[in-house]
């Protein structure tokens, strides 16, 4: 199995934020820290957002478990010896010949190559035998993840559905029903503005059989209210039908009909909305 060079070249810690010293729980703190902001379902717009996450997945790998850890440091402190070691070289130009130091330094590095082979060697095979066996703290860690990011998600499905709810109320909806021909220009008799006579009486829909040669039948279909003074008018059922009884203007009756309508259409949006997501999440 092939090893991912650029992984060679990372400060790991530098990558989680933590010091060389940080203990494994340490580690496993900033990892989740910084994998949650970089998160591809978080980062959806951003393509870097999976290659940063694959990197802080690595680290986490490596970091925690033993044998790894100790390889990639042995690496990492021949690199800084190497550093210093060459920044001394460059300081002792000054007092040396320029030959012996060309051959001093040919020598050092080349040993110190061999020595950062080696030890390079060391990691790879930690690193091949990690992806290989599967780091068990890495799939802990994601699982941890992608649970919290599907808690955040109900919670905000949830706060949607409650802000809804106390918004949106079941409306009442009646079921008209009466005999008419299709080129009846009547409509039988019914008018929009009898049938808003007939239904702004107290109990029409228990009392009302609407005209006599062409009867009437309401019924409820759902969300039967109680007697609300907003919504029934008084009107006496000893009262003949041409007594001229309180009655809701036609534009506050549309008023009504087109808030009703807006929020069957709120709900429906809000349906869809939300088996749109969990489709969304059942795919993740």
């Amino acid at each position: 199995m092939a090893v991912d060079k650029d992984l060679l070249q990372l400060d790991l810690y530098g990558l989680l934020g933590v010091g060389e010293k940080a203990s494994e729980k340490e580690v496993k703190k900033a990892y989740r820290q910084k994998a949650l902001t970089c998160h591809p379902d978080k980062n959806p717009d951003d393509p870097r957002a999976a290659e940063v996450f694959h990197q802080l997945s690595q680290a986490l790998a490596v970091l925690t478990d033993a044998a790894a850890r100790a390889a990639y440091d042995k690496v990492r402190k021949a690199k800084k010896q190497a550093a210093e070691r060459t920044q001394k070289l460059d300081e002792k130009r000054k007092k040396v010949k320029l030959d012996l130091e060309a051959r001093e330094r040919e020598a050092q590095t080349r040993e110190s190559e061999e020595e950062e082979i080696r030890i390079t060697r060391s990691l790879e095979q930690e690193i091949i035998r990690l992806r290989e066996e599967g780091s068990r703290q890495l799939e802990e860690q994601q699982r941890l993840i992608q649970e919290q990011i599907r808690l955040e998600r109900e919670q905000h499905i949830q706060g949607k559905q409650e802000r809804n709810g106390a918004e949106g109320k079941i409306t009442p909806k009646l079921k008209l029903k009466w005999k008419c021909r299709k080129e009846d220009e009547t409509r039988g008799g019914y008018s929009k503005d009898v049938l808003l006579q007939i239904l702004q009486k107290e109990m029409a829909v228990k009392n009302e059989v609407g005209l006599i040669n062409n009867p009437l039948k309401i019924s409820w279909l759902e969300g039967q209210p109680r007697n609300n003074p907003s919504t029934v008018l008084s009107d006496s059922t000893s009262q003949p039908r041409t007594s001229q009884a309180s009655v809701v203007s036609e534009r506050d009756y549309e008023s009504l009909v087109m808030m009703r309508m807006r929020q069957a259409a709120e709900r429906q949006q809000l349906i869809e909305q939300l088996k749109r997501e969990e489709e969304e999440e059942s795919h993740t």
